[in-house]
């Protein structure tokens, strides 16, 4: 390198030519030019890598979360290790004129709440190779998180109501609310909320109750609920407290009231001497198909998914009995499950002339076939108990 007409400011030692443009070198007597200092008192003062002394870090005990600046963040990290690794990580800093730099870092694990971090660099600075060790102390302090420290005192906004009208929820419809409203809670913990949870989940007398951490998460499990059983929400609001700008703060509660009939219940209705329903969808008016018939049958606006009727029974309670003969095109002879018995019972269009079995309900009001479950439709599919396509 060529000798310039520049002198080191500090000892007074030729600086190498160090410009970027080919032949011209800094003038130290031009306005504004910056003068280097040589190699020796350049390295005299080089600090390769800045790093603190000592690393605090809040740890949530409960769920394992990272207090920084002013909130918890969840890194999702294995063990304390890694989020030493990565406190250490963004805490170094490396000179800015350090070239090809590539580091190491050794975590030694001095007790329970200490981690001694041993990190190894090397770069290249002014064509000299550099390399530095330095060790960071990594001391973890566990805390309880906002989230963990509600979940713990009980906190809830939200009250969510399964109920079910004049009858209780069944087992499937109580499983799916709590499914629901996991899903619920899952999906917006994965968008970062931390204030998504479930306080609490119990079965009751007429249904099921849970509380929820927001008002936002209990209405989206009763719209949930509605949208894939069908029935009403209502929603009362009551006031518990003021925040500390003196805002209201309310609390919701949801109840959700699901129709009086699910798909597969056989229903007798009140001033109908059509026959009895099979329940095929209780969302809007309730819709089935006429178990004498075949036919459809939906309720009308006014009678909505809650026609007066009385429930015979479930899909499930039926029988399987032998068909002993087709007399006609709208009768069939079967053996009455109990008495084994022959008997003449209306053929419904859905009937199969070829089979030789067929599933039977016995109740009240009387003997009928049942259409066979779709063998490629799911128990919760409305394919399951009607053999016809729904035609909206």
């Amino acid at each position: 390198m060529s000798k310039s007409r520049a002198f080191c400011p500090r000892c007074g030692d030729p600086v190498p030519d160090r410009s970027d443009r080919e032949g011209e070198a800094p003038d130290p007597l031009r306005p504004g030019t910056e003068v280097d200092l040589c190699d020796s008192c350049y390295f005299d003062d080089f600090d390769f890598v800045d790093a603190p002394d000592r690393i605090d870090v809040m740890v949530c005990s409960q769920c394992g979360a990272v207090h920084r600046g002013n909130r918890w963040v969840d890194v999702g990290a294995k063990d304390y290790t890694d989020i030493a690794i990565e406190e250490v990580s963004e805490a170094l800093a490396v000179h800015v004129d350090v070239e090809d730099v590539a580091w190491q870092v050794e975590p030694e694990q001095v007790d329970q709440n200490t981690i001694r971090m041993h990190a190894y660099f090397t770069g290249v600075v002014r064509g000299t190779p550099v390399d530095e060790e330095v060790t960071v102390p990594v001391k973890i302090a566990r805390q309880t998180c906002e989230r963990c420290g509600r979940i713990a005192g009980d906190y809830y906004a939200s009250i969510v109501q399964i109920r079910a009208e004049d009858r209780t929820p069944t087992s499937e419809e109580t499983d799916r609310a709590a499914e629901i409203a996991h899903e619920i809670v899952a999906e917006m913990e994965a968008t970062g909320d931390r204030n998504a949870f479930v306080t609490e989940m119990g079965k009751v007398d007429d249904g099921l109750d849970m509380k929820v951490s927001t008002n936002k998460i209990g209405k989206k499990i009763a719209n949930k609920m509605v949208e894939e059983f069908g029935g009403t929400v209502n929603d009362a609001e009551t006031l518990v407290t003021e925040d500390e700008d003196g805002n209201e703060v309310y609390r919701v509660t949801f109840a959700v009231r699901l129709p009086p009939y699910t798909p597969g219940d056989i229903i007798d209705l009140k001033d109908d001497d059509e026959g009895p329903v099979l329940v095929r969808s209780a969302h809007g008016n309730l819709k089935g198909t006429r178990v004498t018939t075949g036919e459809r049958y939906e309720a009308s606006h006014e009678e909505g998914a809650s026609p007066d009727a009385r429930k015979l029974g479930e899909a499930a309670d039926a029988e399987r009995t032998t068909v002993v003969t087709v007399e006609d095109e709208n009768a069939v002879q079967v053996l009455d499950p109990e008495t084994y018995q022959a008997k003449t019972v209306a053929r419904p269009d859905y009937f199969d002339t070829d089979t030789e079995t067929v599933p039977v309900l016995k109740s009240r009001a009387g003997l009928h076939v049942l259409p066979d479950p779709d063998p490629d439709a799911d128990e919760n599919d409305e394919r399951y108990y009607d053999p016809y396509e729904d035609d909206g």
